[in-house]
């Protein structure tokens, strides 16, 4: 069976959904699962939550946590990528604080623009370090990458080191589920096709036992059955005939239209929650600090 190691695995939530999205699959089950962190307390937490998850799936895979970061690599098929370096306080409230000092405004601001930038900056030495470490214990891995900026860390890994990277965000398998749900369509029975670069995907396709579900979905959306807090993509889907992967929050900054310093009214009007990332950075710790 596969050896798959978590680079970051102290980041609970999201180890537990990749974990239970491997599990899932039988082929998977039984599999090796090397959790691996720099910091001892997180990565014990994360490893009960591994076998709870386990359980819950009734599978039975070997679970290793680890602060040795040559032994969670050694022999590894596959590894994820799921780390944040700097944490939330200084690194992302600099991201956000500074820029804003200076009249620049961002709501998610880790994928590009001021905030993305220096994310990767950061985040691009302590990726490669572990590329490096990876071509000397297991230089066959396939290596995936969940870290943003997407476009920046997976461009610098596959320019930078022999590893073969992926970048995969969850948004492609859940983006377009509020879509079905809105048209009485159950999510899991839709068939869907969908390209473009990291982290900026369209559904090219979106079916129902054969059926185009597009002009039902575009008929819904001029009908106002969708979400305000939508704004952004659902604008977009009409301009361009192709629901986007990414959350409204995201693609605001991708494209130069939404948030100007010259049209607070734009803001209001597609509902663009800004210093959105830090406020779900804060609810995160409360929730964190509340299950001590």
């Amino acid at each position: 069976m596969p050896k798959i190691t978590l680079l970051g695995a102290g980041s609970t939530v999201f180890a537990k959904n990749l974990l239970s999205d491997c599990l899932s699959y039988p082929e998977l089950a039984d599999s090796t699962y090397v959790l691996y962190d720099i910091n001892a307390e997180r990565l014990a937490t994360s490893e009960q939550m591994a076998h709870q998850v386990a359980k819950s799936w009734k599978a039975h895979p070997t679970i290793v946590a680890t602060t040795d970061a040559p032994r969670a690599f050694e022999g590894a098929d596959y590894a994820f990528s799921m780390i944040q370096v700097g944490g939330y306080d200084p690194c992302t409230l600099t991201d956000f604080e500074i820029p804003k000092k200076y009249g620049l405004r961002q709501t998610i601001g880790d994928t590009l623009g001021i905030g993305g930038i220096f994310r990767a900056l950061r985040t691009i030495p302590v990726l490669l370090d572990y590329a490096y470490l990876m071509e000397e214990v297991c230089p066959d891995v396939t290596f995936m990458n969940y870290v943003n900026p997407m476009a920046m860390i997976t461009w610098s890994l596959l320019a930078g080191s022999d590893i073969n990277t992926i970048g995969l965000c969850h948004s492609v398998q859940g983006s377009y589920h509020h879509l079905a749900r809105a048209i009485g369509i159950d999510p899991a029975e839709v068939n869907y096709t969908c390209a473009g670069i990291n982290h900026l995907a369209f559904y090219l396709t979106l079916e129902h036992h054969g059926e185009d579900l597009y002009p039902r979905i575009i008929d819904a959306v001029r009908n106002g059955y969708y979400p305000e807090w939508d704004r952004v993509r659902l604008d977009m889907l009409l301009r361009l005939g192709y629901y986007i992967t990414e959350s409204s929050e995201h693609f605001s900054e991708y494209v130069p239209w939404f948030i100007k310093r010259d049209r607070p009214d734009l803001i209001e009007q597609y509902q663009i929650p800004l210093d959105e990332y830090p406020r779900r950075c804060r609810e995160q710790i409360a929730g964190w600090q509340g299950l001590a």
